[in-house]
């Protein structure tokens, strides 16, 4: 992938904890907001101030959460250079994870296929990636299993759907990172990240975070909150944006010089590399 005018790089790193430090600020760009429903598909886009050939991700929310609860998530993604569009549909206690699933592929190739931000901000559509928490990690995997210019997945304590993301994990080839709750008691580990990514089709990094548990990576107070004993971690909610941020940088614009947050020893997290 050729890299672009507009891309935004971090500082060179001194190790670990210097690339955490960093990337867990937001990045220099300017960050502007939209509403996705004006394309039919309720939620949010956030999108750097200006660029041309941006990477772009489209987000799942977790069950029964609104794309509200990852505010500070996505627009420390956009201040780093990426275009993030998250819906906000299929929130009920039943929803459907296939039409979840479809309407985050919607979300990202309508960001590929207009400019945005007046003309100022357009989509490199082999820089895209799928991303979300919980329920919404595995619409994400259902998404990009049948998304053909999907370069990237990432996930947040993943939790299963129906359709299967286990067996949607087989049929997706490219990068995949999840960072799991250790203390994850709505999603443990055993039951839904451990067996989805023994199924991956492609390489897979697991991150644990051995103290978190499924709900530390939303923001803010919800009234779901009662039914899911939220802890608010923010710590491992620091962690896992300076590792999804490394991530997507490496995978979707070539950076190097966070590359040990991807595959290298990180104080605080346990990493498993899965090839198949």
């Amino acid at each position: 992938m050729t890299r672009t005018s507009t891309f935004t790089r971090p500082e060179p790193t001194r190790g670990a904890k210097d690339a955490v430090a960093q990337l867990s600020r937001p990045g220099p760009n300017t960050v502007l907001r939209g509403d996705l429903g004006l394309v039919g598909v309720p939620g949010v886009v956030f999108a750097p101030a200006e660029g041309l050939g941006l990477p772009a991700i489209a987000f799942g929310h977790d069950w029964l959460q609104p794309a509200t609860r990852y505010t500070e998530l996505l627009r420390h993604l956009a201040s780093w250079g990426f275009v993030v569009a998250a819906p906000s549909s299929h929130r009920g206690a039943l929803a459907s994870h296939a039409r979840f699933s479809a309407d985050l592929r919607t979300a990202l190739d309508t960001c590929a296929g207009v400019r945005l931000g007046d003309g100022h901000i357009s989509v490199d559509s082999r820089r895209m990636a799928f991303a979300g928490h919980g329920i919404g990690g595995g619409a994400a995997l259902l998404a990009a299993a049948t998304h053909p210019r999907a370069a990237a997945v990432v996930t947040l304590a993943p939790s299963q759907t129906k359709p299967s993301a286990v067996e949607a994990a087989r049929a997706i080839s490219v990068p995949t990172l999840h960072v799991v709750a250790g203390q994850d008691t709505v999603a443990p580990p055993g039951g839904h990240a451990e067996p989805i990514m023994q199924a991956a089709g492609g390489p897979v990094t697991m991150r644990t975070l051995p103290k978190a548990g499924h709900t530390a990576f939303l923001e803010g107070m919800h009234w779901s909150d009662l039914l899911l004993a939220t802890n608010k971690d923010g710590r491992s909610r620091r962690l896992a944006t300076a590792l999804m941020t490394a991530f997507l940088l490496h995978h979707l614009c070539d950076e190097d010089r966070v590359d040990v947050l991807v595959d290298g020893k990180v104080p605080g997290t346990e990493l498993l590399v899965h090839t198949p």
